[in-house]
């Protein structure tokens, strides 16, 4: 089986043994460009249905990708033979915001499904879906489908266990919750699990809820777990590494019990002073996008999948700049500047990148003028809310364009009234702040 990256380069082969054996699978060795802890089998193929279906499942082998293609599940993925990674999970939500992972209902698919949940708490953020699909044990996905059809497996994919639900059950494994001891393990259980999670509704809501399980107020649990740092789970990744998901922090009351490396807020470069813009002229949303991207290494992973894909598309210089961004985000994770300056050498868009991120990473207020040099630099929470509210407003424009090209093509395509008024719909939303 060729083993693609996102660009669509062969990097390796993976094969899968046909009868009884060992091992199962067997790929290529590790190289500078192939990595199992980072790739993904058919995830170049499926971009197009992960897209289309809104979600991307993730299974246990090269075949059940083959078979779920050959049925109608074009967007199935697959890990390499091992176990996923927190790599792997990062890569896939730069595809979509949904994530179905799929497994045998026996003793090893718990296992594998216990590995991918770890890997994916540090991305579980308010806005992103996780779940499990357990199949009885007696089916793949392959089987499943020939024996009960394609109605009944996106059946199961839609009522999968949700990352909060099946986060409760593993930490109530072998827990005896009638006994004090019993509730006290799966505090313990509960403890690294819900540490890795980022800050968030789900978080704070899963608190309440494994409190409840323990027999403790929600307080007195993590009052508890503050007063006894517990070990990060297996796989997740250390807080102080470039792939960590976007530190949130909880204000000092809340006594959440996050460590303090969690805590630390953004700071901009040492080198970079605070600026006003540039005085060329007010700039564009997509310029004003790429500035914040460009200065700021985790700001990519804010955007939502839809959102690359947007900007993706945006004509030249600025689509082939984001596209680009999008490569080298599934390549290298977050880069500082310094290590992205490198790389644009020679790129068609080098001299705007260049520009952008020399006009410093200013908000362009409302009440600029009255904004003083002292004032400092705007904080994450500003960023964010600049980037999301640039981005509501270019798919807005985006989604007038495409009722005009609806409207155009009404008089020879009966169904382009029908899609006209699903989009209208979706920019009045847009514009209603939904």
């Amino acid at each position: 089986f060729p083993i693609r990256n996102v660009k669509g380069e062969c990097i390796g082969f993976g094969g899968r043994v046909l009868d009884k054996g060992e091992p199962k699978y067997l790929n290529s060795p590790e190289t500078p460009v192939f990595s199992k802890g980072h790739e993904l089998y058919g995830l170049f193929e499926a971009r197009t249905a992960i897209r289309q279906e809104g979600y991307v499942l993730v299974t246990e082998g090269y075949m059940d990708v083959v078979a779920l293609a050959q049925l109608g599940f074009g967007n199935a993925v697959a890990t390499l033979g091992t176990a996923c990674t927190p790599d792997h999970v990062r890569k896939l939500f730069r595809f979509s915001d949904a994530v179905v992972f799929s497994f045998d209902g026996d003793a090893a698919g718990r296992r594998a499904a216990r590995k991918a949940l770890e890997a994916s708490l540090p991305w579980a953020t308010d806005t992103r879906s996780i779940k499990f699909l357990f199949l009885p044990p007696e089916h793949d996905p392959d089987s499943y489908i020939r024996a009960n059809g394609t109605e009944a497996f996106a059946q199961c994919v839609k009522e999968a266990t949700p990352l909060s639900r099946f986060l409760l059950e593993v930490a109530a494994t072998d827990c005896d919750l009638d006994t004090a001891e019993g509730r006290a393990r799966m505090a313990s259980q509960a403890q690294p699990l819900w540490t890795a999670m980022p800050d968030g509704a789900l978080k704070r809501q899963l608190l309440g809820e494994l409190a409840d399980g323990v027999g403790l107020d929600a307080r007195e649990l993590a009052q508890l777990w503050q007063a006894h740092p517990g070990k990060p789970p297996r796989g997740a990744k250390p807080s102080n590494t470039s792939h960590e998901a976007p530190p949130s922090p909880y204000p000092e009351s809340s006594h959440s019990g996050e460590p303090e490396t969690r805590k630390k807020r953004w700071t901009p470069r040492p080198t970079q002073s605070w600026r006003r813009p540039s005085t060329r002229g007010l700039l564009g949303r997509a310029d004003r996008v790429a500035r914040i991207v460009l200065t700021n290494a985790q700001a990519w992973d804010w955007l939502s999948a839809d959102d690359h894909h947007l900007l993706g598309h945006e004509p030249p210089p600025h689509g082939p700049l984001f596209a680009w961004l999008e490569t080298q985000w599934h390549e290298h994770g977050p880069q500082p500047w310094a290590a992205l300056r490198e790389a644009l050498r020679d790129q068609p868009f080098e001299a705007l990148a260049v520009e952008l991120n020399a006009s410093g990473i200013a908000l362009e207020r409302p009440n600029e003028e009255d904004a003083s040099p002292e004032s400092g630099p705007p904080t994450e929470d500003e960023l964010r809310r600049e980037l999301g509210e640039l981005l509501r407003r270019m798919h807005i424009e985006n989604l007038k364009h495409r009722e005009t090209e609806l409207i155009a093509q009404a008089g020879s395509d009966p169904g382009a009234m029908r899609l006209y008024k699903e989009v209208h719909e979706q920019r009045k939303a847009l514009e209603a702040g939904n």
